[in-house]
């Protein structure tokens, strides 16, 4: 297993992660499988998403802002429920195909990593999967 730290830098962030797991893939030599990126914590996910727009990543964070307000009655005693909440909706992990050694995403796509509690320093983890 290969791991990814991240350092965000805002309560709030979307990190495209594509180039790294890119790396791992390229550097474990397996031309055909599976690539599993999970993300071992509660206030932050993943997603496959737009890489090439920015605003993408903007517009998402304020969806999900407006889906979850802070302002509820939340009875978690940390006070970050709607982070908790977030990541659940975006989930702990991604599957990506590989094939010919490069992961197979679409024109657009991109492996994001979502903050919603930060700014803190957190890891990724990637898993790869051969398949003959």
């Amino acid at each position: 297993m290969n791991t990814i730290e991240i350092k965000t830098e805002f309560p709030e962030e979307i990190v495209d992660v594509t180039q790294n797991v890119e790396n791992i893939v390229a550097a474990s030599g397996i031309k055909e499988g599976l690539c599993v990126v999970f993300v071992p914590h509660t206030t932050a996910g993943l997603t496959i998403n737009e890489n090439a727009d920015p605003d993408v990543k903007t517009d998402i964070l304020a969806a999900l802002a407006r889906a979850v307000p802070p302002d509820l009655p939340f009875r978690h005693s940390e006070g970050n429920s709607p982070s908790h909440i977030k990541a659940s909706l975006m989930g702990s992990s991604v599957t990506v195909l590989i094939e010919g050694g490069r992961l197979k995403l679409g024109t657009w796509q991109g492996v994001q990593f979502c903050e919603f509690d930060g700014p803190r320093t957190r890891k990724v983890w990637v898993r790869l999967v051969s398949v003959k």
